[in-house]
């Protein structure tokens, strides 16, 4: 199994002379050199060199040939290091906050006359989950869908959110993680709301009228699970 890129950086900079020079090149605020990053944490260039090249295959620094001047040319020309423009994260279980904020930032900008921020909110969450849905029935091309077929499809989209999806049986799909924690226990009205309204969305937007989003919240587990329809 190939390992997370969040953890492989976590891990790359698991060492004090990585770590040091990452944060150098950090606060530097331009493209640094092999020999300035030796010199800020006292190591020979070959060794500085070895070291930044693995923060590079870990994703943390990106490096390039680039002059003085900063014209970049490939050839005898410096190589220098700067910071990666990913974020670097990890979070066990995974959290989706990004995805959460998402939909409450559309839903203050949609709100529409005479209904209620909750509602609105639901609304947005279904829009989104209908779309997430949609795109992977787009790209999977499944035909009609049975109960079984769309709860494997949904164990795919769930789990690359952070569900943690699991199969009690062939009928019905438990999520085993809240991605939304701990909000969902400070606001669960709102966020199991919101929550429940996305993966129903999901599901009709993969054309899944077989599978029922069901709110069943259980201690330390996701509010919703997905069951074969009657």
């Amino acid at each position: 199994m190939t390992a997370d890129p969040a953890i492989r950086a976590i891990a790359a900079l698991d060492d004090d002379l990585r770590r040091g020079m990452y944060e150098f090149i950090r606060a530097a605020r331009r493209p640094v050199t092999r020999d300035e990053a030796a010199a800020a944490v006292g190591i020979s260039r070959k060794l500085a060199a070895f070291h930044l090249d693995k923060l590079v295959d870990a994703g943390a620094l990106r490096a390039h040939y680039q002059q003085a001047d900063g014209v970049r040319r490939v050839g005898r020309v410096p190589k220098v290091y700067e910071p990666s423009p990913v974020d670097i994260r990890v979070s066990i279980p995974q959290r989706s906050h990004e995805m959460l904020a998402g939909i409450l930032l559309d839903a203050v900008a949609g709100e529409e006359s005479g209904e209620s921020a909750r509602d609105t909110v639901r609304r947005v969450a279904r829009d989104h989950g209908e779309r997430v849905g949609a795109d992977e029935r787009q790209r999977a091309r499944p035909g009609r869908l049975g109960a079984e077929r769309a709860l494997s499809l949904a164990t795919r989209l769930l789990a690359e959110r952070g569900f943690e999806p699991t199969r009690e049986s062939a009928a019905c799909l438990r999520l085993r993680n809240c991605p939304f924690h701990p909000l969902a226990g400070t606001a669960p009205d709102l966020v199991c709301g919101l929550n429940h309204a996305f993966i129903s969305g999901m599901m009709d937007g993969l054309q899944a009228s077989g599978v029922d989003a069901v709110l069943d919240p259980r201690a330390g587990e996701c509010c919703v699970e997905l069951r074969a329809a009657p």
